[in-house]
């Protein structure tokens, strides 16, 4: 004799049968955007962005600074400033890559991965998100020494949706490769 295994959600309403079949992707997305939202109060602290965030976009404009001449740009770097005698680009917050790591960073810590890969993802999203900002500061700079007149669509449109649009296809990569999960066995009696 054989027993059909009864539907778990057969008693429960609309809303209910909906939770919990998705309670995977819903638990992913409240602790996404709980993640993401400690990290962005994190980062408006004062101190945590004096002693930080300004540091780190320092090191960015440095690593800026130094690929611009290696470019012949004849470039000098002052706090977050990278001018030259053509054109100037100041970084600032929003345009560090800050906001795509925290992104990154939120989406991979919210997802059901063990710690080895999710430290891993990270390492490695976090250098390649930063390796596609430095292109951008790079490319910034260069439009506006070559190109002025679109330098502003470059920034604001352009390279903002190439960072974040990185991030998010980094993450989707990085899930991609994790081995899936076991689906649960079907018992008959």
């Amino acid at each position: 004799m054989t027993t059909q295994a009864s539907d778990p959600t057969s008693g429960i309403s609309g809303i209910g049968r909906f939770f919990r079949t998705n309670r995977r992707e819903i638990l992913f997305l409240v602790l996404f955007a709980l993640i993401l939202g400690a990290s962005f109060a994190l980062i408006s602290v004062n101190w945590v962005n004096d002693h930080v965030i300004e540091p780190f976009t320092g090191g960015i404009a440095s690593a800026s600074t130094g690929a611009l001449n290696l470019l012949g740009q004849k470039v000098h770097q002052q706090g977050t400033l990278i001018q030259g005698p053509r054109f100037a680009v100041n970084i600032k917050n929003g345009c560090n890559g800050v906001e795509a790591m925290l992104i990154f960073l939120a989406a991979v810590l919210a997802f059901p991965a063990p710690w080895k890969s999710q430290l891993a993802g990270l390492a490695l999203g976090i250098v390649a998100i930063q390796a596609i900002n430095l292109i951008r500061v790079v490319a910034l700079y260069l439009t506006g020494v070559y190109f002025p007149k679109v330098f502003n669509a470059s920034h604001t449109v352009i390279w903002q949706t190439v960072v974040i649009l990185a991030s998010v296809l980094l993450w989707i990569y990085w899930a991609n490769r994790l081995p899936r999960p076991m689906p649960p066995s079907e018992t008959a009696a």
